[in-house]
């Protein structure tokens, strides 16, 4: 039987409740069949997967949590490890819409586990492979020598990590090339002329922060410009703390003339800085950040912006996460968004 066999709408029958023998009756598949085309199984093929779940949702099929995971091990939770203090006017909120919205119309669901700044990072990763309350996990905010992943490695949990680490040969992930980033910001300044560069990078505990820093600082010393990492604020630091520091920078070297910034915020706060300074953003200074909702050209239409698409992002590691579940053995899922000069915001 195949999905256009079926017309019309899909209806119980007097006193049925929907369950697998249910699909199984109106879909005229088995019931081992219809379990795993409901489970994403490799070797179920997409039209009936989409006969099935269009089936089980139609009759309100809801698979029973605890029986599954007795029968299987599984929880059918992709679980999406956050601090509350991460950023959900843009980036964050985009990430999880898009996971989210992989996920849809499989089995599994996402899940929220938090975190707090002052807390061991390991604490939410230990709590979930030890009581197996998701099948995978998906990280950010990774680092250099992440001990979180070598844990998760370790013990050969399913996990995707949004970056990089020392070890990226040997788990997946996703990222955004910050090596390039950095380059393509100092190339464009230089060419507005711009010849005193500070950079606003992410925490220097982050694997991205040495990647930007990299970038810039190696396009500047080929450029012959100067440029200077600021070490007193990150891309993370909150737009009041950005906005007063730049304006300290400002003061003391008013030869800057242009800023690269690896967060919104970090380039809002550096608008603010300038402007109270007396400064003309796209006369005697210049901006450029990166984002991943298109706003910073609505707040200043001199800003110079590189968008980063976050939800490519949030879509490949939803992918990566189930097959991390579902084939353990094949190679890891890896994906690094390149960005062009040409994919700069006009």
């Amino acid at each position: 039987m195949v999905a256009n066999e079926i017309k019309g709408p899909i209806e119980l029958e007097p006193g049925e409740k929907p369950t697998l023998k249910t699909i199984s009756r109106i879909s005229g598949l088995a019931v081992p069949t219809v379990s795993r085309a409901l489970n994403d199984a490799p070797d179920i093929g997409a039209e009936t997967k989409r006969l099935i779940q269009r089936i089980a949702s139609e009759i309100g099929y809801v698979p029973n949590r605890a029986g599954v995971r007795l029968r299987t091990g599984k929880t059918n939770v992709i679980s999406l490890i956050l601090s509350p203090e991460s950023d959900m006017m843009n980036h964050t909120a985009q990430l999880i819409t898009s996971v989210a919205r992989t996920l849809r119309n499989t089995p599994y669901h996402l899940i929220i586990t938090h975190f707090f700044p002052d807390e061991d990072k390991m604490r939410p990763v230990r709590y979930i492979v030890e009581t197996r309350s998701a099948d995978a996990i998906i990280l950010n905010q990774t680092e250099p020598q992440d001990a979180r992943i070598a844990y998760l490695m370790e013990h050969k949990f399913p996990f995707v990590a949004h970056g990089r680490s020392d070890w990226a040969d040997q788990h997946p992930y996703f990222d955004y090339d910050n090596v390039e980033f950095g380059r393509i910001a100092v190339e464009q300044l230089v060419a507005k002329g711009r010849r005193h560069i500070v950079v606003i990078a992410p925490p220097r505990a982050q694997f991205y922060s040495a990647e930007m820093i990299r970038g810039s600082v190696e396009a500047a010393a080929q450029l012959g410009v100067y440029l200077r990492p600021l070490v007193r604020v990150t891309s993370d630091s909150g737009g009041e703390m950005i906005r007063s520091q730049m304006a300290k920078v400002l003061a003391e070297e008013p030869q800057i003339d242009g800023i690269i910034c690896g967060s919104h915020v970090a380039a809002m706060g550096s608008v603010a800085a300038a402007e109270n300074a007396g400064r003309v953003l796209g006369q005697d200074i210049d901006i450029f950040g990166k984002e991943a909702v298109p706003f910073l050209k609505l707040f200043r239409k001199e800003l110079m912006v590189l968008p980063e698409n976050v939800d490519r992002a949030g879509a490949f590691l939803a992918q990566a996460a189930m097959q991390a579940i579902n084939e353990p053995d094949l190679p890891p899922m890896q994906g690094l968004e390149v960005p062009s000069a040409d994919d700069m915001t006009k």
